[in-house]
């Protein structure tokens, strides 16, 4: 009995960019995230606080 190998599935990950210093993909994309998580959370905060964010910091 054969099995059908994909060699593409021995490396793993291999779209993903590796973790390198510098500009670079890898970076662009966890800032990416980090932004995106960050104003999720602006986003929530104004809404369970009821004020905007300029408010809550005191400049509004």
């Amino acid at each position: 009995m054969t099995q059908d190998i994909n060699p593409a599935a021995s490396v793993p990950n291999a779209a993903e960019p590796a973790p390198a210093f510098g500009w670079n993909r890898y970076a662009e994309r966890i800032n990416g995230r980090f932004a995106m998580v960050g104003f999720v959370a602006l986003l929530l905060l104004e809404l369970v606080t009821g004020q905007t964010f300029f408010s809550w910091l005191g400049l509004g």
